[in-house]
C-alpha cells in the first residue's frame, strides 16, 4: 500500500486542505491514509511513509505546530534527500521556514528547512487568483494569507507564476521545492482543481498508473480556469 501521512488534519484543514487527501484516497486504490492527530507523535518518525500532506492552520497555531514538529527536523531533512513527496499548502510553509516575524517585532522561530522569513499583516489580509506552471503542467488555485515570505527561492521554487503573485508580490516565483518537498502559498483542495498534477504526485508517491478521480470532468473544469485566469492576465 501506499502510505499518505495527513499531518494535523484537525488543525490543518482551514480552507478545506483537507479534500486534497480525500482525492487522492478516491484516485487510487493503494492509498492507505494515515491520519495524525496533534496529540500523536507523526507516524513519519518511525515508519516509512509514500507522502505527507498539510495543510492551512490559523496564525495563532503555527507557533504550536512547529514546536511540535522541531524534534524531528533530522527525520523531515532526511525524507526529503530521499525523494519522498510532501504536499505543504497554505500558510503551513511559513512553519518550514526560517522565521515567522510578527507585527509586535516578536519572531517565530520556524523549523528552518529553507531560508524565508514570512513577515505578517494581519490587518492587509491578501486574496487572489493564481495561475502558474511547473514541469509543463499549468497549476491554478487560489490565495489568502496575512503574510508573504522572502527568501532566495530563484532555483527552489515551486511554481513559475503565470498570473498572479509569488513567495511576495516581488517576485514571479511561487512556493518552495525541494527534491520532491513542494510548499505552496496556494491553499485549500488544489489537487481536485489539477488532476494533473495529482497524477504528477501520485506517480511520485509510488502509484504505478495514477489516473485521478472523475478525470474528465476535473479536466474540463480546469480548462475552464486556465481560460478564465489567462483572460485576467490579459484584461490587468
Amino acid at each position: 500500500m501506499i502510505k499518505v501521512e495527513a499531518l494535523y488534519y484537525e488543525l490543518c484543514n482551514f480552507f478545506g486542505d483537507g479534500f486534497n487527501v480525500r482525492y487522492l484516497k478516491d484516485s487510487s486504490d493503494e492509498i492507505e491514509v494515515i491520519e495524525t492527530a496533534f496529540s500523536e507523535e507523526p507516524y513519519f518518525v518511525k515508519h516509512d511513509v509514500n507522502l505527507i500532506v498539510m495543510g492551512s492552520t490559523t496564525e495563532e497555531r503555527q507557533e504550536r505546530i512547529i514546536e511540535k514538529l522541531r524534534p524531528y527536523k533530522g527525520r523531515i531533512l532526511e525524507l526529503i534527500l530521499k525523494d519522498v513527496p510532501f504536499l505543504i499548502t497554505g500558510n503551513a510553509l511559513e512553519i518550514f521556514g526560517e522565521k515567522i516575524e510578527k507585527e509586535d517585532g516578536s519572531v517565530v522561530e520556524g523549523l528552518g528547512i529553507y531560508p524565508t522569513v514570512a513577515k505578517q499583516k494581519m490587518l492587509a489580509r491578501h486574496n487572489s487568483l493564481f495561475l502558474g506552471k511547473m514541469e509543463g503542467m499549468e497549476i491554478v488555485g487560489y490565495k489568502s494569507q496575512f503574510a508573504h515570505s522572502y527568501g532566495d527561492n530563484e532555483k527552489n521554487y515551486a511554481f513559475e507564476v503565470i498570473n498572479g503573485v509569488g513567495l511576495s508580490p516581488e517576485v514571479k516565483k511561487e512556493g518552495i521545492r525541494i527534491h520532491n518537498f513542494i510548499a505552496t502559498y496556494v491553499l485549500g483542495p488544489l489537487l481536485p482543481l489539477n488532476p494533473d498534477f495529482t497524477e504528477w504526485l501520485l506517480k511520485k508517491a509510488g502509484v504505478k498508473n495514477p489516473k485521478a478521480k472523475y478525470s474528465e470532468e476535473a479536466r474540463k473544469a480546469w480548462e475552464i480556469r486556465v481560460e478564465e485566469f489567462r483572460k485576467l492576465k490579459a484584461e490587468m
